[in-house]
């Protein structure tokens, strides 16, 4: 039997971004996609497709600050299959975290995901800080893109030392590279080794070309800290799912990979901390 899989990165309304400038470029330079690549996903469909491939879980990303409510039926009509990725609009400031956690009360988001090159800001700036403290708080790993982006835009922000002051400060927050850190893999992978609190999602990248140093980082100090994604459908989750069952990886590493690690990171139960939703959990 293949191993199962969990997949942090579903792409489901694609077709309502098809007038944005960046992805317009992503789509034509990057990574040479038809006219499929700006379509939107029913839930139906994802369901019918991680059937298909063993995929027991995916996230499906959604705007925490004005949530499609189309989006939201994905964790609603397939609770146990289907889980939100929740990205705030840090420019709102406290108010936009106060709309990440009334969504993160009513709904199940296992993420909360913010992508620096949007706004041109590296994460050790302070307008992360007020993220990171609600998503102590809430119990919510935060996951930051890594490496330089596929749309013509500035990728410095991106550089993974820019995690080293935040994985130090906000030792209590659970980090996860997004979109791999290419081409600073080694500077990724020290900092792995250097905080536990740190790991790598493979989002965006097709499991074949991932490089070699991440593998064998795989193989032995990091089988626990890198988590299989696809970036579906601008990635199709069928060539990913099927890629990286096939590296050359051990049958355990493999599966942590695939499945365990995920498990883990985004669906371990987190005790919140300190602020309203640990009040309420105290209290119930």
């Amino acid at each position: 039997m293949s191993q199962p899989v969990i997949d942090p990165w579903v792409n489901v309304s694609m077709g309502d971004h098809a007038d944005e400038p960046f992805l317009q470029a992503v789509k034509q330079d990057y990574f040479k996609a038809g006219e499929d690549f700006f379509r939107n996903i029913e839930s139906q469909e994802l369901v019918a497709t991680m059937d298909a491939l063993g995929v027991e879980k995916a996230l499906v990303t959604v705007d925490a600050n004005d949530p499609n409510p189309r989006v939201l039926d994905f964790a609603s009509d397939h609770p146990t299959r289907c889980f939100l990725a929740a990205v705030p609009d840090l420019s709102r400031g406290i108010r936009g975290l106060w709309e990440l956690e009334a969504l993160a009360r009513a709904h199940p988001v296992a993420l909360a995901r913010v992508a620096p090159f949007q706004i041109g800001v590296p994460p050790d700036d302070a307008l992360y800080v007020p993220l990171y403290v609600k998503c102590i708080e809430l119990g919510l790993p935060v996951g930051i893109n890594t490496g330089i982006c596929g749309p013509p835009l500035p990728s410095e922000c991106q550089h993974p030392r820019h995690l080293d002051t935040v994985c130090h400060r906000f030792r209590e927050l659970t980090i996860v590279m997004q979109h791999g850190a290419d081409p600073w893999w080694d500077y990724a992978i020290r900092l792995m080794i250097k905080y536990r609190n740190l790991y790598l999602m493979t989002s965006a990248w097709a499991p074949r070309y991932l490089p070699d140093t991440l593998l064998h980082f795989m193989r032995t100090r990091g089988g626990q800290r890198i988590l299989f994604a696809s970036d579906h459908p601008v990635l199709p989750m069928e060539r990913c799912v099927e890629e990286a069952r096939a590296l050359p990886l051990p049958d355990d590493v493999l599966a942590d990979f695939l499945y365990g690690n995920a498990e883990r990171v985004l669906f371990s139960r987190r005790e919140p901390r300190y602020g309203p939703l640990a009040i309420d959990a105290r209290l119930g």
